[in-house]
């Protein structure tokens, strides 16, 4: 079982002090990767219902800083050594493929090979209003940008020709140090995200840890994998959760290889504290 953490840009954590604190604690007690968020705005008094709460609206104040999800990866492969580089998620449509693919590639070389982007869809219609961005055309451009990334890290000259997105022949290196380019990874619970994964996913990380939901959606991914002559063990499968027997029982028998956790602790010492405590649990008996 492979130990993720996750929020590692929001906070606390989005100074430097305690991210690098927890970068390194992380990388030293065996964790397989770190992932981080995106929202570039929240926009206030938002009416969209926030689909990981039963309140529909995101846990804590609206001023709790959110970093870039990418530029902190950059530091982050500065000084770790093991330890893989996530988004979980970057909100794909909000971006143009060819800037994501460039920073993606990036990462991947400063941290030799060590990048994985998670994307999704998004869900906040009030935040792509402030970017001036069609709500309603979310899920194509999500699509579309999957495609174009892919046709940027594997060719030379580059050309992507689609309904939304359309470029070349160009230039675009460095390509990643990832044979086929940087892993991607779908996030969602939705049934358009379990389609996406099965469509083109190296990854599927519904951002849940509720037994019923998950059973349900990997028997999901299994049939429109299926439907595309794909195996499901082709699909790298993660969730969040929390570091308990249950949990890791769980992820065995629906063949997740992945449990992303929340921080456990919000200081440089408790952090410490409870990264020691799920390695000498779970990760170091592995």
């Amino acid at each position: 079982m492979k130990f993720g953490l996750m929020f590692i840009n929001s906070g606390p954590f989005s100074q430097p002090e305690l991210f690098a604190n927890m970068a390194r604690t992380a990388d030293e007690c065996g964790f397989e990767s770190i992932w981080t968020v995106e929202h570039v705005v929240i926009p206030k008094d938002y009416k969209s219902p926030y689909p990981y709460s039963p309140s529909g609206k995101i846990p804590g104040p609206d001023e709790v800083p959110i970093n870039d999800p990418l530029l902190p990866l950059a530091y982050a492969a500065a000084i770790t050594k093991k330890i893989r580089l996530a988004t979980g998620i970057v909100i794909l449509p909000q971006h143009h493929p060819l800037y994501i693919a460039k920073q993606a590639a990036t990462i991947d070389v400063l941290s030799n090979g060590r990048m994985m982007l998670g994307v999704g869809s998004g869900w906040l219609k009030e935040e792509f209003d402030a970017l001036g961005i069609d709500f309603a055309t979310r899920g194509r451009r999500t699509d579309e940008a999957i495609q174009a990334m892919r046709v940027l890290w594997r060719e030379h000259p580059s050309n992507f020709h689609g309904r939304i997105f359309n470029f070349g022949p160009v230039a675009s290196f460095p390509k990643p140090v990832q044979k086929g380019g940087v892993p991607i990874h779908i996030g969602g619970h939705s049934a358009p995200a379990v389609r996406r994964a099965a469509a083109s996913g190296d990854g599927f990380f519904p951002a849940i840890g509720d037994a019923a939901k998950l059973r349900e959606l990997m028997g999901m991914l299994k049939v429109e994998c299926e439907k595309r002559g794909r195996k499901i063990d082709e699909i790298e499968r993660s969730c969040l959760g929390r570091a308990k027997p249950e949990s890791i029982r769980l992820c065995e028998e629906l063949g997740i290889a992945r449990l992303i956790v929340t921080p456990p602790g919000l200081d440089a010492e408790s952090f410490r504290r409870g990264c020691e405590q799920i390695a000498n649990d779970y990760i170091v008996k592995q």
